[in-house]
């Protein structure tokens, strides 16, 4: 298995696949930084790096909660085909809740929600 170096995986406690994300990553020996996402969201900066490892800005929507509460409440649905790149990564830093889940921001690798069989690709 190749090293990943400063991984950090932002879950939110009630999340079922933050819990299985972090079981996995235990279960898998791959060493990790957990941060809850609500009272510490990621920084502009990971958000930027998360775009790159996802394809750029195209992938902007990806990085969103779109099944959330605040989304919805914000009408971000509406509201994002037409948002900005920098006011959309302005909004997620600020609001941990409409960050996808979990997420995993590493030196060479940027994932967002649980699937293993991407995640075994990614980190193994």
């Amino acid at each position: 298995m190749g090293k990943i170096s400063a991984l950090t995986v932002y879950t939110y406690a009630n999340c079922d696949a933050c819990r299985r994300a972090v079981k996995w990553l235990r279960a898998e020996g791959i060493a990790f930084g957990e941060k809850p996402i609500r009272e510490t969201p990621p920084l502009i900066a990971e958000l930027r790096a998360m775009l790159a490892h996802l394809g750029g800005a195209a992938a902007l929507r990806k990085l969103f909660n779109t099944s959330g509460r605040d989304y919805r409440e914000l009408k971000l649905g509406e509201r994002l085909p037409a948002m900005g790149e920098a006011e959309a990564l302005v909004l997620l830093a600020a609001n941990g809740n409409l960050v996808k889940r979990p997420f995993v921001i590493g030196e060479k690798v940027g994932l967002v929600g649980f699937d293993d069989k991407t995640w075994t690709a990614a980190l193994q």
